[in-house]
C-alpha cells in the first residue's frame, strides 16, 4: 500500500467524463492516494479531456502544462476524448508524462502501480476505440452532486454527426447491462438519494446492441420500481428518440420528471441534413409538441449550433422560430468550429465570426425573453423543489421540471422535498416562498 501520495483532478466537458473520473478516484483512494486541489503540489496529476470544441482542447492542453508547473516532479497524465483523438499531438507536449486514451481509461491504475513499482510502462495506452464491443464496467464510485447522483448506462455513438468527434473518441454504442444498472440505482437509494439522473453518449439508443437486455423505455420503467428513487431525470434526448411509447411512460409514470435536454443543434432541413442527423424539423416539432400537450408543465433546454457551413439567414431564421414556437426553457448555446477529421470540416461556405457571434447573441436574447416568460407561466403555482444548497438565509433547488427555484427566507435541509408558492422570476430562475399547509 502506498501512503502520504497526493493526486489531483481536472475533469473537462459533459458529465460522463466527471463519472469516470469518481471511479478512478475511488482506485487511487485505494491505493493510497489522498485527494488534493488540482492548483495543489501533487504526486500525481490526472486531467480527464474533452474534445467537442477547439476551446475544450485548449484548456486540456493548458491544464496539463499547469500541472507540470505546479509540481515539475510530478506523474502527468492525459486521458479521455482529447487524449483518445489526439494522442500523438499530446505526446508531442514535454511536460505530459502519459497519455492514454477512453480505450485503456481503466487501466490507468496499473499503470500508477507499474510506475511506483519501477516497472517499465508505455507512454502512449492507445487502442482502436472501435474495437471495444460491449460496454466497461468501471469500478464502483457514482458521480454525486449534493442531492442527486448520476448513473451511467451506455457509451459510444453510431450516428456520426458531420461535425462531431464524439464516436472517434467513445466508439460505438454499448450498452450496460441492466442488472448493473439497478444495483447501482438500489445503493444509491439506501445511501439516500432520492434523485437520479441517467447519463450516457446517446441514452435512446440504450439496448440496441443487446436486446435481450431490454430497451430504454423498459430501463426506465425498471429503475422506477427501486424503492427509494423518487425522481429520475434523463440526461439527454435525440428528438427521433422520442416514441409514442417513451411518451406514455413520461406521462403515466410519475417518478420520470417532465423535462428533457434536447439536443436539437438547428431546426432547419437543409441544415440538419448537411449535419447528417436522422430527422427534419417537421419530426422536431411534431414529436416535441405532443410530448408537451401529453405531459403537464414539461420543460425542454437544449444544445443549439449556429454558423454551421452553408447555414444563411434563412437557415437561422427557421431555427429560431421553431425554437420560439416550442417554448425553450434554456438554451447551451455553441458558435460552430471546424473539428478536425470530420465532414464537416471540408464543407465550403464556410460562416464569418462576426456573424456567427451575431446568430448566437439573437439566440441570447430569445432565451431570456422563453425565461421571462416562466415567472408568468408558475405565477401562483405550486411546486415541489428538492434542495441542493442554503446560502444567505435562502434555500435553493431544482423543480421537478428543472427550473432553478430560490425559496426565500427558508433555511431547508440537502435533500428535502419542498412545497414552494411561486412568487415571481429572477435571473432566470423561480422565486417563491415554502408552502404552509
Amino acid at each position: 500500500m502506498i501512503s502520504n501520495k497526493k493526486a489531483a483532478f481536472c475533469t473537462l466537458g459533459c458529465k460522463v467524463n466527471q463519472y469516470e473520473t469518481e471511479s478512478i478516484k475511488k482506485q487511487l483512494s485505494d491505493l493510497g492516494y489522498d485527494e488534493v486541489n488540482f492548483d495543489d503540489k501533487a504526486d500525481v496529476y490526472i486531467v480527464n479531456s474533452c474534445t467537442v470544441t477547439t476551446i475544450a482542447d485548449r484548456k486540456t492542453r493548458n491544464m496539463l502544462r499547469r500541472a507540470k508547473k505546479n509540481n515539475p516532479d510530478s506523474l502527468v497524465i492525459a486521458t479521455g476524448c482529447y487524449a483518445q483523438t489526439n494522442a500523438k499531438e499530446l505526446e508531442a507536449i514535454e511536460e505530459i508524462d502519459y497519455v492514454i486514451g477512453n480505450s485503456d481509461k481503466s487501466g490507468i491504475i496499473n499503470l500508477i502501480s507499474n510506475i511506483e513499482s519501477d516497472k517499465t510502462s508505455e507512454r502512449v495506452i492507445h487502442r482502436n476505440i472501435f474495437d471495444a464491443k460491449e460496454y466497461e464496467e468501471l469500478e464502483f464510485s457514482t458521480l454525486r452532486e449534493m442531492s442527486r447522483a448520476y448513473i451511467k448506462i451506455q457509451d459510444g455513438c453510431n450516428n456520426f454527426c458531420s461535425y462531431c468527434k464524439i464516436p472517434f473518441a467513445r466508439g460505438k454504442s454499448r450498452s450496460r447491462k441492466l442488472e448493473s444498472i439497478l444495483k447501482e440505482a438500489e445503493i444509491l437509494a439506501e445511501e439516500g438519494f432520492k434523485e437520479i439522473i441517467i447519463i450516457g453518449i446517446n441514452l435512446g439508443v440504450y439496448g440496441e446492441d443487446i436486446p435481450e437486455n431490454g430497451d430504454f423505455e423498459t430501463l426506465l420503467d425498471e429503475i422506477s420500481k427501486v424503492n427509494g428513487i423518487e425522481r429520475i431525470r434523463i440526461g439527454s434526448m435525440y428528438p427521433d428518440k422520442i416514441s409514442d411509447r417513451f411518451i406514455a411512460l413520461m406521462k403515466n409514470n410519475e417518478k420520470l420528471m417532465p423535462h428533457l435536454h434536447i439536443s436539437l443543434q438547428s431546426c432547419d432541413d437543409e441544415i440538419l441534413k448537411a449535419m447528417n442527423r436522422n430527422y427534419d424539423s417537421h419530426l422536431i416539432k411534431e414529436r416535441l409538441l405532443k410530448l408537451k400537450n401529453a405531459v403537464n408543465n414539461i420543460e425542454y433546454t437544449a444544445d443549439v449550433i449556429v454558423g454551421f457551413p452553408g447555414e444563411k439567414e434563412k437557415n437561422f431564421g427557421h431555427t429560431l422560430s421553431l425554437i420560439e414556437e416550442i417554448d425553450f426553457s434554456d438554451l447551451h448555446i455553441f458558435q460552430y468550429s471546424d473539428r478536425e477529421n470530420t465532414a464537416a470540416s471540408r464543407l465550403p461556405e464556410k460562416v464569418d465570426s462576426k456573424t456567427k457571434k451575431a446568430r448566437a447573441e439573437k439566440l441570447e436574447v430569445l432565451k431570456e425573453k422563453m425565461q421571462k416568460s416562466l415567472g408568468e407561466k408558475y405565477m401562483g403555482e405550486t411546486m415541489e423543489v428538492l434542495v441542493e444548497e442554503t446560502k444567505n438565509g435562502n434555500t435553493y433547488g431544482y423543480s421537478r421540471n428543472y427550473i432553478k427555484v430560490e425559496i426565500v427566507d427558508y433555511l431547508g435541509k440537502v435533500n428535502e422535498l419542498v412545497e414552494v408558492l411561486i412568487s415571481g422570476v429572477e435571473n432566470g430562475r423561480l422565486r417563491g416562498g415554502k408552502k404552509t399547509k
